[in-house]
């Protein structure tokens, strides 16, 4: 047998001073896991004694937990890693065949390396970029959508690339406050970032300063309009006018018309944003703010509403919130449907001095990312939410359950908790009151199975992710056996509106038992792939028509998932269904998370299924018999 080279051996003198640290948090074994595998780029076997070591473990648990989680390795990468998303939306795009072109061209398999040590070549399931697939990471940057050109490209200038890229900028490229009279909003999130929303950014900015222009760049989220991404937005006393989508080589003409004089002129200009006929028909509740505001700047949240269910819930007792948000028919939009309020008053009734409330941000489901871009583009929604959650059940404490493929969202969130906490919203005594909340983000690592709830809790705990027996219930022995609330990032965002509004208002939107807005991510094989927000009811024909605009391709139609893995492929014939939970569930489909994935008439079905029963073979857990076995012999 070969020996290792001493010289190629990790320098682990510091980990038993990051378990030491890092140790004191309860379970802590994955944000350890992950602190280590961000420096070496993997989970030294030698760092596996130390880690059991400082935390009073066997080497046989941590090992364990490491071989579960798709995320960790075992052994060094290459200087770069590109990850490919063979997820169903990607596939309905070309996926496949970007997959076979990157094999092809770097001469290596999934889970290889290059000859040279530079590549390693890695299969991904879902990056949050569906409505620009295919999709892509190198590193820690998301690309696309991606063709065998464009993958090209991508290796040409992989030398330029840092493969240890640095967190993102506070104040990201283009972000100014120089007191312009005319403002200018330039979106930043996983996607517009993806289709170069930096780079125009960076462009735009260069240019205001070289020619003194009287513009000042804002760096709102995107509006889920990703069609037309880059999209840039000048503030006027009409409203909002739109341009795009905008790219980095049209940022000289795009100053040069001076668009702020005579919008109208520029070949790009879409008239009112408002008034684009994909945001007019929608009835935006939820994602009011998303792609509106600066993320992080708490002056823009609170002059849009945000803080006001907080404030009226820290007037309340505990057991008038939740009633509030039970008349108010809210369910979990993670895919269950259960309703919210019935979840909150089982908590809030089980006696216990601890609870915790916890945010299920393992938004996994092919063709959804709706959770993602709520994070990353008004996440003070969030931490509002969960905030009066915990007033509402008596917990003081939460967390975030955040998919490790959302490294941008987690920066955001991180960031937002701490501006967050500095102004008390969150922290001890909320707002000068005697209340107190806090709130940390926990990375997942690329476990399907980690988005129901209670493999999640163990997850959380620093376990492998198996489900666990129901009863118990969550709500009565959840994290660390203690009563938790588990809610989606949707439910939790929603939360705000319920009590700022009253629960009349937000019933007033939807339909019999489905009540409020259905957020709808339209993805796959569609000339307009986007964000949609509407109130239950509408039908999934209209989303493909007057949304979606028809199939990308140009082709016909010919099936459409909804409901991720676990949901099912509709015909044509089910498209005039009503979009709610009873409706979908009498033909034995599900809504899920609201993700929509279109093929058109090239699709493989047979392929598709074989697919979905790979994945879940894959994905399972193993401890139930049907899943162990069944996803196996289908």
């Amino acid at each position: 047998m070969k020996q290792p080279d001493l010289n190629d051996l990790p320098n682990l003198a510091d980990v038993p001073a990051l378990v030491a640290e890092m140790g004191q948090r309860p379970g802590a074994l994955l944000p350890i896991l992950h602190a280590l595998q961000d420096r070496f780029g993997y989970i030294p076997e030698t760092s596996i004694v130390l880690i059991a070591q400082g935390l009073n473990l066997s080497r046989a648990e941590v090992h364990g937990v490491v071989s579960f989680y798709h995320f960790f390795r075992t052994s060094p990468p290459g200087r770069h890693v590109i990850q490919i998303c063979a997820s169903e939306s990607c596939q309905a795009t070309g996926g496949r065949t970007l997959e076979a072109h990157a094999r092809r061209r770097l001469g290596i398999d999934f889970h290889e390396t290059t000859p040279d040590g530079e590549i390693t070549l890695e299969p991904v399931y879902c990056l949050g970029n569906c409505a620009c697939s295919p999709a892509l990471r190198v590193n820690r940057a998301v690309l696309g959508p991606m063709d065998p050109q464009a993958f090209d490209q991508v290796l040409a200038t992989l030398g330029s690339r840092d493969p240890h890229p640095k967190p993102w900028e506070i104040d990201p490229p283009g972000a100014t406050d120089a007191g312009a009279v005319v403002k200018l909003y330039v979106p930043r999130d996983t996607t517009t970032i993806a289709l170069g929303a930096d780079e125009v950014a960076a462009g735009l900015q260069s240019g205001i300063d070289t020619q003194g222009l009287p513009l000042t760049i804002v760096r709102n989220g995107s509006r889920g309009l990703y069609f037309l991404e880059p999209m840039l937005e000048l503030e006027t006393d009409a409203g909002r006018i739109a341009f795009g989508p905008i790219q980095v080589a049209d940022v000289e003409a795009f100053l040069a018309s001076k668009p702020w004089l005579h919008p109208s002129k520029h070949p790009d200009y879409l008239g009112l944003t408002e008034d684009i006929p994909f945001l007019k028909q929608q009835q935006r509740l939820t994602f009011s703010r998303v792609g509106r505001i600066d993320p992080l700047s708490l002056p823009a949240y609170e002059a849009e509403a945000g803080f006001v269910g907080l404030r009226r819930a820290l007037k309340m007792l505990p057991e008038e919130i939740v009633r509030e948000v039970t008349e108010s028919g809210l369910r979990g939009r993670g895919g269950a449907a259960f309703p919210t309020g019935i979840k909150w008053q089982t908590v809030l009734d089980t006696p216990s001095a601890t609870k915790y409330i916890v945010c299920n941000a393992d938004e996994g489901d092919s063709g959804t990312y709706a959770d993602r871009m709520m994070m990353e583009s008004d996440p003070f929604a969030v931490i509002e939410g969960m905030t009066i959650a915990g007033l509402a059940v008596g917990a003081d404490r939460g967390y975030i359950y955040l998919r490790e493929e959302y490294r941008y969202a987690e920066w955001v969130l991180d960031e937002a908790l701490k501006r967050a906490e500095a102004a008390h919203f969150l922290g001890q005594n909320i707002l000068g009151s005697d209340q107190s909340f806090l709130i940390e983000v926990r990375l997942g690592a690329g476990a399907y199975i980690c988005g129901e709830e209670t493999a999640l809790l163990e997850s959380l705990e620093g376990k492998r992710g198996m489900v666990r027996p129901k009863p118990p219930l969550p709500a009565i022995h959840g994290l660390w056996q203690q009563p938790t609330v588990i809610n989606n990032v949707l439910t939790l965002a929603t939360v705000p509106i319920v009590l700022a509004k009253g629960a009349a208002y937000y019933a007033d939107f939807g339909v019999g038992r489905s009540r409020g807005t259905l957020p709808v991510q339209l993805a796959g094989n569609l000339k307009q792939a986007g964000l949609v927000e509407i109130g239950f009811g509408q039908t999934l024909r209209t989303l493909l028509t007057e949304f979606g605009g028809g199939s990308r391709s140009g082709l016909a139609i010919r099936a459409v998932q909804v409901g991720g893995p676990l949901g099912a492929f509709l015909p044509a014939s089910a498209w005039d269904t009503p979009l709610d939970y009873e409706a979908f569930a009498r033909m034995d489909a599900m809504l899920g998370h609201g993700g929509v994935v279109v093929f058109d008439e090239t699709v493989d079905l047979s392929e598709q299924a074989r697919f979905a029963m790979t994945f879940c073979a894959v994905e399972s857990c193993g401890k139930c018999t049907p899943c162990r076995i069944g996803a196996v012999r289908g």
